[in-house]
């Protein structure tokens, strides 16, 4: 029944498409896009609640708002008198937020006995139009997916286009290694076709054989490609290159600087670091190339590997909802020290319990302020945590008032691994249920550890106590892996790429267990991970 409106907009994108690729922009128009949105950011979030919350009756923010007593007019009264932050943690004391939960449809939302009807995609903006759907991941039990829409891509160029000139990239040659639709490749190709920075090559670690929906994505994603390329833009089509195939990224690379002396490679930090460690067994020197990379969190071991090469390494703190969080500050503190997009996003922090981890962290809640954020959101909880400090860097994104700065982002529930994500409920499942009857033992023989390899590598191991009899240690991930099939498009890449990379591995070992008495079924190792003082801190630490 919802397949002819899908269509109808998805055609409307395609028939827009030729114009956004024979748009263009000029560096100065982007930078004042910029600082015009700063300074009209709190105009720009009170007529996206207006239109897209109050004048929209399905809206659950609306819910949550009359329950506290808050009408528009009360928001503006607080936003002028208070300021934009402080009005959205005062709504979040009063009730007005989501859950990453609720948000991602694992949980009903519900507030003093009260439930409120939501599905996932009432938190679709209402305002677009003409757009494609993409997959976030599809880690919480069954794909979810995010418009993106022409109006969309327009707003990131300006963005795009700024920190490739900050950063010295304008004009240089870039490989992207993302993957194919419901990945996000495409948008990444496609942002940067108005200023002319199109990539040289885009390689997918995934085929769509890996994926089920794959006739649907895959001719959807040949279809824009071929649009764009018939309208003047020569983006590159996709190719398919697994994950020890890093060498041929490499290679380019080595003859890319021999005839430009600069190139990009944008990819997830872990495929990053395969790109790297290949051209250091191959003997490649590469000084002059940088390393954008995101999708999981760069720790000091990985971005060490990958500097070892020469390279020059930018962090990216991105997700589906909303784009680009932040980007790499040029005085960092450390390798993953961003500065925060305040254009269009706001950002508070609250406390909350970990389900499955013996830990409270200060979880981030984003409200968007744009009216072409393919998701509207409202104090919405995002599965991430880290330190949020306002200070003075010296860095060129300051002139657009991006001072407040992100470090140690961490996801507080998913284990991540080579730029996929898989929800820690998932595993739950497999570690309590599916090994115990496969092998033997109680849940109180399983566990599942996050940590890092001597090359840098997240390893996600899963532990087997002695008392378990094994006779094949590689069964046990191989039922790992086809217990993770089926559950969900996210749940097969996860399965796919980890089964390839060699993400996952046994260890024999008894479970670790918290200082408190408890067994958690996941365990992160975070050992190493120091706080703003050096010295080792807890997940989250609040602004």
């Amino acid at each position: 029944m919802r397949l002819l409106p899908q269509l109808t907009t998805y055609l409307r994108f395609v028939r827009g498409l030729p114009a956004f690729v024979r748009s263009s922009m000029s560096l100065e128009e982007a930078r004042d896009t910029i600082r015009r949105r700063v300074a009209e950011r709190e105009q720009n979030f009170l007529r996206s609640i207006e239109r897209g919350v109050f004048e929209r009756e399905r809206s659950p923010y609306r819910v949550l708002l009359e329950r506290a007593g808050c009408d528009l007019a009360d928001i503006r009264q607080m936003v002028g008198r208070d300021g934009l932050e402080s009005t959205l943690r005062t709504l979040r004391a009063a009730g007005v937020y989501i859950t990453f939960e609720e948000f991602k449809g694992l949980q009903p939302i519900v507030r003093d006995g009260q439930v409120i009807e939501a599905r996932p995609e009432d938190f679709d903006n209402p305002l677009l139009s003409s757009y494609y759907r993409v997959s976030t991941g599809g880690t919480t039990g069954k794909a979810r997916k995010v418009m993106v829409d022409l109006d969309s891509l327009t707003d990131r160029v300006a963005e795009h286009m700024v920190a490739e000139d900050i950063y010295g990239l304008l004009g240089v040659p870039c490989l992207l290694w993302f993957d194919i639709m419901p990945g996000t490749g495409l948008g990444s190709v496609l942002n940067r076709v108005p200023y002319g920075n199109i990539p040289e090559r885009w390689y997918s670690p995934i085929a769509s054989s890996d994926l089920k929906p794959a006739m649907r994505y895959r001719l959807a994603n040949r279809i824009i490609v071929e649009t764009a390329r018939l309208s003047g833009a020569p983006i590159p089509r996709p190719k398919l290159l697994r994950m020890d195939q890093a060498d041929v990224i490499a290679r380019w690379a080595a003859d890319t600087l021999e005839k430009h002396g600069q190139c990009v490679v944008r990819t997830h930090v872990s495929k990053a670091l395969r790109v790297c460690i290949a051209a250091r067994e191959m003997g490649i020197d590469l000084t002059g190339a940088v390393i954008s990379a995101g999708g999981e969190p760069p720790t000091e071991a990985k971005v060490r590997e990958i500097e070892r090469t020469g390279a020059r390494f930018l962090s990216g703190y991105h997700f589906t909802e909303v784009g680009a969080v932040g980007l790499s500050c040029l005085n960092p503190v450390d390798s993953n020290d961003q500065h925060l997009f305040k254009d269009h996003l706001a950002l508070i922090q609250h406390p909350r319990p970990v389900p499955g981890f013996d830990q409270t962290v200060d979880a981030f809640y984003f409200s968007t302020l744009l009216p072409t954020a393919p998701k509207l959101l409202l104090n919405v909880e995002s599965d991430d945590c880290g330190l949020v400090e306002t200070r003075a860097c010296g860095c060129p994104w300051e002139e657009f008032g991006f001072t407040e700065h992100i470090r140690h982002i961490r996801s507080f529930r998913k284990l991540t691994g080579e730029g996929v994500t898989l929800l820690g409920g998932q595993m739950e499942r497999i570690l309590e249920e599916v090994l115990p009857q496969r092998f033997g033992g109680t849940p109180l023989d399983y566990q599942l550890l996050e940590e890092e390899d001597e090359q840098g590598f997240t390893r996600l191991s899963v532990v087997v106590s002695p008392k378990v009899s094994l006779d094949n240690e590689q069964a046990v991930i191989d039922t790992v892996v086809a217990a993770l099939r089926g559950g969900s498009l996210g749940a097969d890449v996860s399965g796919a790429v980890w089964s390839r990379a060699g993400t996952l591995r046994v260890k024999r070992m008894e479970p670790i267990w918290t200082g408190r008495g408890k067994l958690v079924p996941l365990h992160m190792d975070r050992s190493s991970r120091p706080s703003a003082d050096g010295a080792p801190s807890r997940v989250g630490t609040r602004s």
